[in-house]
């Protein structure tokens, strides 16, 4: 997608660097962080200077890459396992990680060069399986559609297109008349931050929401349709995404609104029976115990916003059951959260 008219990805590799978008600084900065080698890039996934189940694959893949290119050669097998186990314990809920860093190894074992390969190849996937989302998911917008999302599952969370927002994009490219309503996605303002962002690029109407405003106004006829993106899927269907995804699920059930999952096949873990099995990421209390904002100076500032002696609890993702799920868009096609139709990756 473009910002200020270039066309970027949210990471890519040059030589032995990789770039991401600092997602941390928007949307009142946008700068490049350079990953010069796979520690770099294990402190950018923790931090969240890139997030986003795909850019979160793709980071890692390069990451990985990096390692066999760096490695010394005396102890070159002992360094990669270092690497690929220091990646893989960055964040523990993201599918498309592991799958991505497992990927790279397997290839670097043949040779540096095919480690190389491996996660271009991922990258590019992650471009191509997002602009397919985006034509299936367009299949089900129509004309004056008001659309909610939830978090951030656009191309900034998956490289290129995205996955719960690219119907949206291609729905404006065809001059669909939509309004989406962008859930501010509490504690990190991910919605809040970075898709109104990403909106405000493409010249998407929207306006940014509360997180428990969702239910009202489904309540009042004014959410057509729901799309969010997703971290991991289970065999049965069920599906992690970001804390506060089941309670819009649940309230698009009661009211008889289609809830669709977004997500390339990446995502699916089929070795996850079901929701209990997939691991749920708690992160710092800090992250809901202050809020970093930008004063009429353009500084950004970090305040405590809570009552100061108070502790916090923060579970970075929920498992919205499949019973609550329309359907899931992959590059593949529109299934249904059935573990039959899954293992098949049969279309509706």
């Amino acid at each position: 997608m473009k910002v200020n008219g270039k066309h970027y990805t949210s990471v890519w590799m040059e030589g032995a660097t990789v770039y991401m978008i600092d997602q941390n600084l928007l949307p009142f900065e946008f700068r490049i962080y350079k990953a010069e080698n796979y520690e770099d890039v294990c402190h950018a996934i923790t931090s969240m200077i890139t997030r986003g189940a795909g850019s979160i694959g793709a980071a890692a893949a390069f990451g990985m890459a990096q390692a066999f290119m760096q490695a010394p050669h005396s102890r070159s097998r002992d360094w990669v396992e270092q690497a690929y186990q220091k990646l893989n314990a960055t964040r523990p809920t993201a599918r498309d990680l592991f799958a991505a860093t497992e990927r790279v190894f397997h290839a670097g074992m043949k040779s540096v060069q095919h480690a190389i390969e491996e996660a271009f190849l991922i990258h590019r996937e992650y471009i191509e399986a997002g602009e397919q989302i985006a034509t299936l998911g367009n299949s089900l917008i129509r004309n004056g559609f008001k659309i909610e999302t939830h978090c951030n599952a656009g191309w900034l969370g998956l490289v290129d297109w995205g996955s719960a927002l690219a119907p949206i994009y291609k729905a404006m490219q065809f001059g669909k008349n939509i309004f989406v309503w962008v859930d501010e996605t509490r504690p990190r303002g991910q919605g809040a931050r970075l898709t109104a962002w990403e909106l405000q690029q493409e010249r998407v109407p929207h306006k940014i929401i509360p997180d428990n405003a969702g239910a009202y106004l489904m309540s009042r006829n004014m959410v057509d349709i729901i799309f969010v993106g997703a971290d991991r899927i289970a065999r049965n269907g069920d599906t992690a995404n970001k804390i506060g995804t089941l309670e819009k699920a649940i309230a698009a059930k009661v009211y008889g609104i289609p809830f669709y999952v977004c997500a390339p096949s990446s995502t699916f873990d089929l070795n996850a029976p079901n929701g209990k099995f997939i691991p749920i990421e708690e992160r710092p209390q800090e992250e809901v115990l202050y809020q970093t904002g930008q004063d009429e100076f353009g500084c950004l500032h970090k305040i405590l916003v809570c009552s100061p002696k108070s502790e916090a609890l923060n579970p970075a993702f929920d498992v919205t059951p499949a019973q609550y799920i329309t359907g899931i868009i992959t590059e593949k096609g529109i299934i249904r959260p059935t573990e039959e139709d899954i293992a098949g990756m049969r279309p509706l």
